[in-house]
């Protein structure tokens, strides 16, 4: 029974992975399901019961709150305690490189300093105080960014690239996007340590991923199990396949098989996030822009309706100036060096 349990807590925190992956980079296919999908809930739930799950997601996703970082932190003690306990000490009986074994804890340090520098760090507030400096920082291009305009929540004007989270309340040069895992906004002063915390979440999991894989398989190969022999139901020999292997080891090592199975599943989606962040960042682009991007395109649609008179604005993005410069900007963003300068 508590495999059972510990499989449906796996498989509940992979879904709220998803969903809140899938909030983050805010695409408008997800809000035309969302908002088909909450229309059928609608009909077969009481109202009660929606009033409460409304001020819920209001809470977990439009609030500042630390519920997301708890469970961050409890996933992956979990995740970490399973790997201690089940893979560690077989992997040392089987005697498997013990510098192999102690990589994911290795990358779990770096990972946890990326964290806390994702949680802590300055994203980059636009105040009265820096105002004027990021307004030179990037070119308004007209289109997505336009000169002389206010925030009406800070009452500051808007530099180019920049945003007014309502979460945090306050507008964030080069906003990215707010991102409830650290419960702070990504912008141009700690994108570097969301990408790095990204990558080694990303490298953390498929390290555990490739270990666990290997010392099933190495259990197989010692064990010689694949040139065994079975009855079937009809009294016949068979040799021994790959289903009856995985269900021979599902078996004998369940807490193994679901923690590969949930750690795997965390590669595709953290791998297939860090690519979309990479691609962002290798064009010089953020999470926002790349999505009212996506808006302006849609525009263009034959579907979509706008007044006769609306000359079509077209976007481009004058920002990119090649990879390693694009990089450097993310990992040398020039108005925090001349902050740091002027202190």
């Amino acid at each position: 029974m508590d495999f059972l349990v510990l499989f449906l807590f796996y498989l509940a925190l992979v879904l709220i992975g998803v969903v809140t992956i899938c909030i983050c980079s805010k695409t408008h296919y997800l809000k035309g399901l969302v908002r088909g999908g909450a229309q059928i809930i609608s009909y077969i739930t009481p109202e009660c019961l929606q009033r409460t799950m409304l001020k819920l997601l209001h809470y977990l996703f439009h609030t500042r709150n630390h519920t997301f970082i708890l469970l961050h932190l409890i996933l992956q003690g979990m995740v970490y305690s399973e790997y201690t306990w089940e893979i560690f000490d077989y992997c040392q009986e089987l005697e498997f490189s013990l510098h192999y074994l102690l990589l994911p804890y290795l990358l779990l340090i770096v990972n946890l300093v990326f964290f806390m520098l994702s949680c802590v760090s300055n994203p980059g507030t636009v105040t009265k105080a820096n105002e004027l400096l990021f307004l030179q920082v990037y070119e308004f291009d007209e289109v997505m960014f336009s000169k002389n305009m206010k925030c009406s929540s800070c009452n500051l004007r808007k530099p180019a690239r920049s945003k007014h989270c309502s979460v945090c309340n306050r507008c964030v040069h080069r906003f990215d996007h707010h991102c409830v895992w650290v419960n702070n906004c990504i912008g141009a002063w700690n994108a570097r340590y969301f990408l790095l915390y990204l990558l080694t979440l990303t490298a953390s999991a498929a390290t555990m991923a490739v270990v666990s894989t290997v010392f099933l398989v190495q259990l197989v190969v010692v064990s010689d199990l694949y040139l065994e022999t079975y009855v079937d139901d009809l009294g016949h020999f068979q040799v021994i396949d790959i289903v009856f292997l995985i269900q021979y080891l599902f078996l004998t090592f369940p807490r193994i098989v679901f923690m590969l199975g949930f750690v795997i599943m965390l590669s595709f989606l953290l791998g297939g996030y860090l690519c979309f962040t990479l691609y962002l960042a290798a064009t010089n682009q953020t999470t926002n822009e790349w999505y009212r991007g996506d808006r302006a395109w849609c525009q263009h649609c034959p579907h979509v309706a706008r007044p006769p008179s609306a000359e079509p604005q077209v976007h481009r993005n004058i920002h990119s100036h090649g990879l390693w410069s694009n990089l450097r900007e993310i990992f040398l963003p020039a108005t925090a060096h001349y902050e740091r300068k002027k202190i």
